[in-house]
């Protein structure tokens, strides 16, 4: 009998000196099922990622957020909510969510977009945008006789605005008065691009320009060096452009590997 309860002691010791080791690991232990501190780490990330910090004050609320999810769980699970198919199907997709998230989070790191890779798209950018910048203006018709009777109309005195918010058939620039504000002729369709350039400041086009859009009345208000933003400036959204088109020739590869049948 002593022996018994020697034992029975001997036990109780042991399950007692254990019970702080087991609640070191875990935030708490619900209906005898142990909750890792892990899901808690783990929940924080998730917050972290939403773009909330997570301060030392919330740590409180996402333990107590853990154990009630352990509790709701367990309950689904006790009602056999967690045999249906459409639970299955759903941790499925959860399950692809996760390690597509993980895949592309690991090419980034092993591919990363680097200073260099952002400096040399810059360049290509600044050297495409280089030159000279030109502020014009323009009415957009479908017909030349329609343009023709335009430019009569300016030539006698007609202001070219006021012709272009009536007109114009470019929804654009018409309610602005044709303006097309500053931009390099190389945004603009080779007819468009050319009549422009061979244009002296203030003047018209003295017949219409025809492109695959209409029949253009072009006019050049001004001139100027290209304003080139500095690259400081735009890294960011460089970086942000190289990482995507990186992702979409990453996914595009992975499609073409794939066998589909």
């Amino acid at each position: 009998m002593k022996k018994q309860i020697l034992s029975a002691l001997v036990v109780a010791a042991c399950v007692a000196a254990l019970a702080p080791a087991a609640f070191a690991q875990n935030v708490a232990i619900v209906n005898g099922v142990a909750v890792p501190k892990e899901r808690v780490e783990a929940l924080a990330q998730q917050v972290a990622r939403s773009g909330r910090q997570v301060t030392p004050e919330m740590q409180g609320q996402l333990r107590d957020e853990i154990i009630a999810r352990e509790i709701f769980s367990q309950e689904a699970h006790n009602r056999g909510l967690d045999a249906t198919e459409d639970y299955k199907n759903q941790v499925e997709l959860t399950k692809q969510s996760i390690l597509i998230r993980e895949l592309f989070a690991d090419f980034q790191k092993k591919n990363p977009v680097t200073d260099a890779d952002i400096k040399a798209e810059y360049d290509k950018f600044a050297a495409t945008n280089a030159g000279k910048e030109y502020k014009a203006r323009h009415i957009l018709v479908e017909k030349e006789s329609d343009a023709n009777d335009i430019i009569a109309k300016i030539k006698k005195g007609a202001k070219f605005e006021d012709l272009a918010k009536k007109m114009s058939k470019d929804p654009g620039s018409g309610a602005k008065g044709g303006d097309l504000d500053w931009a390099n002729p190389g945004n603009y369709v080779k007819e468009f691009s050319e009549a422009l350039v061979g244009l002296q400041k203030g003047k018209m086009t003295d017949t219409p320009v025809k492109s695959q859009f209409g029949y253009h009345i072009i006019r050049l208000d001004d001139v100027r060096d290209a304003q080139l933003p500095k690259f400081e400036d735009v890294k960011p959204q460089i970086s942000q452009q190289l990482l995507q088109q990186k992702m979409a020739k990453f996914q595009e590869e992975l499609r073409a590997k794939a066998k589909i049948e």
